[in-house]
């Protein structure tokens, strides 16, 4: 035998493996938990079981696209907290980005669903618990306005459109 040649049997190869076997009827049983009537399922199964997953995928998302304002919401509060209440450019500021942004917000409602439009998807809920959300972060910008004094809410505010008072005579005997 010659060095680095290997023992050759009459059918070429001494392991090899036929792989062209196309039969379907073997000796082998199938292992525990195979089932070959899941392989033949019809691909209409498939498809639906395909659409079903993504119709729960989208759900999900727009449950979590509803949920975002509420991050927003809790940042903001912070940063109005810490702004205090003075007025000042930045506690300004802060409060208008806190006005700003809910209102951007509501005016894109249809934009941020439409990719989780479906029709086995139901948006309704969504769509309220964001519009609910903003309106709170909206609240909230409208308290910190009122707690900077920047709402006319007092009669003083108003003195200035009031119609002036009319002088009463008084008539009769006086002392």
């Amino acid at each position: 035998m010659e060095k680095g040649k290997g023992v050759m049997g009459s059918g070429g190869r001494r392991w090899g493996v036929d792989f062209s076997d196309n039969s379907t009827s073997r000796d082998i049983p199938d292992p525990p938990g195979f089932c070959r009537t899941s392989l033949d399922q019809d691909d209409s199964t498939l498809s639906r079981q395909k659409k079903d997953a993504e119709s729960n995928w989208k759900a999900q998302k727009a449950w979590e696209v509803a949920q975002a304002p509420m991050k927003n919401l809790l940042m903001m509060g912070f940063m109005m907290w810490m702004a205090g209440s003075t007025v000042h450019l930045f506690s300004i500021g802060i409060t208008f980005s806190a006005l700003w942004q809910p209102i951007s917000a509501l005016q894109s409602v249809g934009k941020m669903f439409e990719p989780y439009k479906d029709n086995k998807v139901e948006l309704l809920g969504p769509k309220l618990l964001f519009i609910a959300l903003n309106l709170g972060g909206l609240a909230l910008g409208v308290w910190k306005l009122n707690a900077l004094g920047l709402l006319p809410t007092h009669t003083s505010d108003w003195v200035s459109s009031l119609a002036p008072a009319q002088e009463v005579e008084l008539s009769g005997g006086g002392c």
